[in-house]
């Protein structure tokens, strides 16, 4: 198995990965990976495949009202 070595990572960064792994019950080395792989398999998205994507989604909600997210949120509070 090949090995990689991440240099000038934030200090943020590693407290944050740190919790991670906490919570999950995994060493920090093993979330480093879990997210390594996690990534890796994820299908990347080209800009033409994109607007394609984007295109169906406005297709799909064309002439549909929807609220405004500040008047959602200002609701939200009062309760």
């Amino acid at each position: 198995m090949a090995q990689m070595l991440v240099r000038n990572l934030a200090e943020e960064v590693i407290q944050r990965l740190k919790e991670r792994a906490r919570q999950g019950g995994r060493s920090m080395q093993a979330e480093v990976r879990r997210i390594l792989e996690q990534a890796a398999r994820e299908p990347t998205l080209d800009m033409e495949s994109a607007r394609k994507f984007s295109e169906r989604i406005r297709r799909k909600f064309k002439g549909r009202k929807f609220p405004q997210s500040v008047e959602l949120i200002r609701e939200n509070r009062t309760r």
